[in-house]
């Protein structure tokens, strides 16, 4: 923020106006601040998991740190696209983060699936939200980065879930 509580934007030759670029690197940077949670979220699950099927979650939530460090980058680059200043520092990321703190005191591997599962799907959900934003903004590129970042949460939360989504015996799924 800078002037008059607006964006303070770099020059750019961007085909948006101002007014959209600005509207855009408010909305990345709040995704970019989630995003560089959701990444540590993961690294937090895989330094401290415990149990049965260790090595399997233990590299399980390295890969999703990885590929939530590839969000970080897609959102900080079109973020900077835009002509804005990416913030993003751990003390921004705390300070402008989405989702709800993660406990750092779960251990067992089944206590860390379930929470990155609900913040996986939290974050999912506010991505929803920036692709409907991003279009009635008239920018179809960061909508179009939001699906893509949407699809791999998706994936990701299928892949989470899949641990704990076990059919019961009369054939219903169950938690």
């Amino acid at each position: 923020m800078a002037k008059n509580g607006k964006v303070q934007l770099h020059p750019s030759k961007n085909p948006l106006s101002e007014n959209i670029r600005g509207a855009m690197v408010e909305l990345l940077q709040k995704h970019l601040a989630s995003a560089i949670d959701l990444s540590y979220q993961c690294k937090q699950a895989h330094w401290n998991v415990k149990g049965m099927n260790f090595i399997a979650v233990h590299k399980l939530f390295d890969e999703l740190h990885e590929q939530t460090e590839g969000y970080v980058d897609l959102i900080a680059e079109r973020l900077t696209a835009l002509g804005g200043q990416a913030h993003g520092t751990v003390q921004a990321s705390n300070e402008g983060t989405l989702l709800t703190p993660y406990p750092l005191d779960l251990v067992h591997s089944e206590g860390h699936l379930k929470r990155l599962a609900d913040s996986f799907s939290e974050m999912g959900g506010h991505v929803e939200k920036a692709v409907e934003e991003s279009e009635e903004a008239g920018d179809p590129l960061t909508a179009d980065l939001f699906t893509q970042i949407g699809r791999g949460l998706d994936e990701s939360l299928y892949f989470l879930e899949s641990h704990f989504q076990l059919p019961d015996v009369s054939g219903q799924t169950g938690r």
